[in-house]
């Protein structure tokens, strides 16, 4: 019985599963355009992580093929390093570091002399994770608290504006995971990041069914008043149903100015329920701090009328299969996914462990909060108001 074949991919096959893998497609895709396994595929992405190496270059001091070919003649001419390097514009130190890595005046060859420091040069640089222990386990604590690499890397920014030792790029938090070889991280922490994926992928849109709910007198995300959309005053709200296993559900709502959010039990998602729910935690909150809600266009908010008499707050909707719309929700169910994963039950979620949940989310720094977090700018907001 024959053994199969081993498989090799040119350099311009390679190019192409990049392209394809950085525009999205599967594993099992590229792998119908090649006729092969995607776990042939896969071999080849998993070694960077999902990410795709910076192609290859010759530092502009590295000796040339040329040079090492000048060398070579000056060797079988007799002339001395000096001259050779002389010749060359070198120092005579570089040639005879040349000489002594490729076997000598009577061994050496330009062309495997040249390929040999290309070979080198493939050898990584260390990693600062690796290299500084300290920051890695810092960098390890933070991730078990589930706080993105992002946040990592701005909190240690703002916390160390000068001192570079204590500080590290997300960046390089994401390929310290990916690429296990640097053996900095451990890979289990994968399992604390929003997405627990092993490589990195391409962003996906969210996909909406064409028809999601029709709402009665809904007013349009496009009347929504200016102050509303720059973010400039605290108390305009988004909100959605972030759904489990069993038909159960519960509400996010995320506030607009300070990222602040806040998660609602609610036992089933017919209108009168989800209603009840949002008026009795909107009568929790300063009236200034609770202005308006914008929400998706699911039919869970078909008596948005009601809520509106009850409460004074006003409610836009989104246009259809816009989810970008509400981006700072979209954001916060995706981040809820780390406590709530996709099929559990959530029924059974007390309101504690929601409130908890909300705490140690809005207790993440946030960039585009310069880095304070959402309980901190909240707080701004509730003292002005008092």
């Amino acid at each position: 019985m024959g053994y199969p074949t081993r498989i090799y991919y040119t350099e311009k096959d390679k190019a192409l599963m990049w392209d394809r893998w950085q525009k999205g497609e599967s594993l099992h895709s590229i792998a119908r355009h090649f006729g092969r396994s995607h776990s042939s595929i896969q071999g080849i992405l998993s070694r960077s992580g999902g990410i795709r190496p910076l192609p290859r270059r010759r530092s502009r001091l590295s000796l040339t093929l040329a040079e090492r070919e000048e060398i070579s003649r000056g060797l079988s001419a007799g002339h001395s390093l000096r001259a050779i390097a002389s010749a060359l514009g070198r120092a005579p130190s570089t040639v005879s570091r040349e000489l002594r890595r490729n076997g000598g005046r009577r061994r050496y060859r330009a062309h495997a002399a040249d390929r040999a420091a290309w070979d080198r040069a493939r050898r990584p640089k260390p990693c600062k994770l690796a290299l500084n222990r300290p920051l890695a386990r810092t960098v390890a604590r933070l991730l078990r608290q589930r706080w993105s690499p992002w946040q990592i890397a701005g909190r240690l920014k703002r916390e160390h504006p000068h001192d570079e030792s204590c500080r590290v790029s997300h960046e390089t938090i994401y390929k310290t995971l990916f690429i296990q070889a640097r053996g900095a991280l451990k890979k289990e922490l994968v399992q604390h990041l929003r997405r627990r994926r092993s490589m990195r992928r391409s962003r996906h849109h969210t996909q909406k069914t064409p028809d999601h709910g029709r709402i009665v007198g809904a007013v349009s995300i496009r009347e929504r008043p200016a102050e509303v959309e720059d973010r400039a005053v605290p108390g305009h709200w988004e909100g959605d149903l972030l759904f489990g296993s069993n038909n159960s559900q519960i509400a996010t709502l995320v506030e607009r100015h300070s990222r602040y959010c806040m998660l609602v039990r609610v036992n089933s998602k017919d209108t009168k329920t989800v209603i009840n729910a949002l008026i009795k935690h909107a009568h929790k909150l300063p009236r200034e701090l609770y202005k308006s809600l914008t929400w998706d266009r699911g039919k869970e908010m078909a008596d948005h009328q009601r809520f509106s008499l009850a409460t004074d707050v006003k409610v836009y909707f989104c246009d259809p299969q816009h989810p970008w719309q509400r981006g700072s929700n979209e954001q916060i169910n995706g981040l809820l996914r780390q406590y709530f994963p996709k099929g559990m039950d959530l029924s059974d979620v007390h309101q504690n462990r929601l409130n908890a949940v909300a705490r140690q989310l809005n207790e993440r720094p946030r960039e585009t909060l310069e880095f304070e977090t959402p309980a901190e700018r909240f707080e701004q907001c509730v003292a002005s108001t008092g």
